[in-house]
């Protein structure tokens, strides 16, 4: 889905001077497509789109479930094999 910068922004709190050199970023390293917009209203300026490509996607998703992991209580973990060795 494409989204616009400024909106972008305002989902996540960053303001533009923080937002747009991450968005470049990403898009020279692949994970983001940007594009202008090919037929604003009338009256306003085109602005820039953004989305995620594939490996965008992918690495998003990866890195929610590792942030999920991390966050989740041990307690209400199922341990690993190793994990509790030592514990006692």
């Amino acid at each position: 889905m494409w989204r616009y910068g400024y909106e972008l922004g305002q989902r996540i709190g960053l303001r533009a001077g923080t937002l747009y050199p991450i968005l470049m970023r990403l898009r020279d390293r692949g994970l983001l497509e940007a594009t202008w917009e090919s037929d604003p209203p009338e009256g306003r300026p085109a602005r820039h789109l953004y989305r995620l490509t594939g490996a965008g996607r992918h690495l998003a998703a990866e890195t929610a479930t590792d942030t999920i992991t991390d966050a989740t209580p041990a307690s209400a973990r199922t341990p690993r094999p190793g994990e509790l060795r030592g514990a006692w």
